[in-house]
């Protein structure tokens, strides 16, 4: 198993941020997540592309971008252009699989890693044709929108399950889940299978290469 810690730029401390990106770094965490919401898709609103450009120009981390916003096509490239190494989009945001599939596509044209997500509700059915050919999987463990909720236990589960899928298939995606990560819910999203773990307000805390470590 590939294990990779993402700590959240949500909960990052921007007066701060050189200081708080090279700690995570040092702790060992290879990515950073970086949250990208319109008001519209989600309840809440977060960064665009110029804020990510920023956080590039002081860390060497990988840049894993999560789009929760309509149309994320419209917005690949301008993502590319500011540093994004991987883009993840919700599977709800299109009336179709050939539709999606064909944004998957246009992410590889791009030279970046293509990723699906879906809702604690939706139905996993729904990211099946998806599988074969994306990098990632992310499983949202809270709902999208808002930092600092309790990890959903059933969403499990559902990494279980997709690891399952990935094992009798042969498929290579890496699977990711987000959201009340921390030192306890961490460790069961390992064992359920997951590669990456996405986690804000529990690394950006008090003790931020402890909190990585024990992620790792």
């Amino acid at each position: 198993m590939t294990k990779i810690v993402a700590p959240s730029v949500l909960s990052l401390d921007f007066t701060d941020m050189k200081k708080e990106l090279k700690k995570v770094e040092v702790a060992g965490a290879t990515w950073l997540h970086y949250d990208v919401m319109d008001g519209v898709f989600v309840p809440n609103i977060s960064f665009g592309p110029s804020i990510m450009n920023q956080v590039k120009r002081v860390s060497d981390l990988f840049m894993d971008v999560h789009l929760m916003i309509e149309r994320p096509e419209k917005y690949f490239d301008v993502f590319v252009k500011n540093g994004a190494e991987a883009i993840t989009f919700h599977v709800e945001c299109f009336k179709d699989a050939t539709e999606g599939l064909a944004a998957v596509k246009e992410l590889k044209k791009l030279g970046v890693k293509a990723g699906i997500t879906l809702k604690p509700g939706t139905e996993l059915s729904q990211i099946i044709p998806y599988l074969k050919h994306v990098d990632i999987v992310l499983v949202m463990s809270v709902e999208p929108g808002f930092g600092g909720q309790s990890f959903i236990p059933e969403m499990l589960e559902r990494i279980k399950e997709i690891n399952s899928i990935r094992q009798s298939n042969g498929y290579h995606y890496l699977i990711s889940v987000d959201g009340g990560i921390n030192g306890e819910t961490g460790p069961k999203a390992r064992q359920a299978g997951a590669d990456i773990l996405v986690a804000g307000s529990y690394v950006f805390g008090d003790e931020i290469e402890k909190a990585v470590q024990s992620l790792l």
